[in-house]
């Protein structure tokens, strides 16, 4: 069963075939007073594909969620390519993470995500003016008085400054959008930047009622930066860069394979005695402090792989207090 997100009802809904397949009808689990939005899927390992199919697979993703947040349903997102082998699994993920997802319920309550991206309207000019810093201005007369005239290694010296400099003026350009939506947001996260000439990528997860004030700050930016910089807004959405839900199904294997590591006998009885043992391994195998060490890179890679697994496993059991439940329900970070 393929897993979209989950609803803050326990409602038997029907949303018809809008899966990830055409032809996938997709409805509501529940559990509790919550319920999961699934579509009955083959399983396939998303880890694996190509980019193109990937790419396809996530806009049905993302059009199915936003389909039924258009609906008038608050969703909380599940990470692309969440599965669970069936109705009672579904359940039980319902069940562990109940407590997670009620919170972010709370958090989200009556918000909405709207993302910014600002391109720079002419990429010349703007290395033009980034051309005009004074250290480059300054490195460039010192090249022109040299008796040695300009190297190839000078030339790529002053390309790395021109590109270092256009990055703060993207960087500046960022944190006045930053800092002029902020006011009407109730948070923000900064995404990457997908080329030379976008100045912002920024998701803002803001409350529905100030929808129109937070367009027309993005007006008044609009205006302040006209002819430098081009805005695009995409929204509303769900809070997919706040609150998207990631699944992980435990492997006891690896959890006992973790306490060896560390060198825990026993059962982990708190977070406290899993952080005091992992840095006495981090301590002893760190390649800084154990520099003729064979391999302590790689001890020291294995150590902080068993210090994730074994906080992944207690935060699985502090979810369900049942040491035998192996699934973890979390935000993705």
């Amino acid at each position: 069963m393929y897993i979209y997100g989950v609803l803050n009802s326990d409602k038997e809904l029907f949303f018809g075939p809008h899966g990830v397949t055409a032809c996938e009808e997709v409805y509501t689990i529940s559990c509790q007073d919550i319920s999961a939005v699934v579509s009955d899927s083959e399983m396939v390992d998303y880890t694996h594909m190509r980019k193109d199919r990937l790419a396809m697979l996530l806009v049905r993703h993302q059009k199915a969620i936003e389909k039924i947040m258009d609906l008038g349903h608050t969703i909380i997102p599940m990470r692309l390519g969440t599965f669970a082998k069936d109705i009672e699994e579904v359940r039980c993920v319902l069940a562990c993470g109940h407590s997670i997802i009620k919170d972010v319920f709370n958090k989200i309550s009556n918000t909405i995500e709207i993302d910014i991206t600002a391109t720079l309207d002419d990429f010349n000019a703007a290395l033009k003016e980034a051309g005009e810093d004074e250290e480059i201005k300054e490195f460039k007369e010192r090249l022109l008085a040299s008796p040695g005239g300009v190297t190839v290694d000078d030339q790529v010296k002053i390309g790395l400054m021109v590109k270092d400099a256009l990055d703060r003026i993207r960087e500046g350009y960022s944190k006045k959008i930053q800092a002029a939506l902020k006011s009407v947001s109730h948070d923000f996260k900064a995404h990457e930047l997908m080329d030379d000439k976008m100045a912002a990528n920024i998701a803002f997860l803001i409350n529905k009622a100030r929808h129109k004030d937070f367009e027309m700050k993005v007006e008044e930016l609009n205006a302040e930066f006209n002819e430098k910089l081009n805005f695009r807004c995409v929204g509303p959405l769900p809070p997919y860069s706040f609150y998207t839900l990631e699944i992980k199904t435990l492997n006891y294997e690896e959890v006992d394979w973790a306490k060896k590591r560390l060198g825990i006998l026993n059962d982990i009885t708190s977070k406290n005695e899993l952080k005091k043992a992992y840095q006495r391994q981090a301590v002893s195998t760190h390649p800084d402090r154990n520099p003729n060490m064979p391999y302590a890179e790689k001890e020291f890679d294995e150590v902080n792989r068993a210090y994730k697994i074994l906080t992944d496993y207690c935060a699985a059991n502090e979810q369900t207090n049942q040491k035998e439940n192996a699934i973890l329900v979390k935000v993705r970070e």
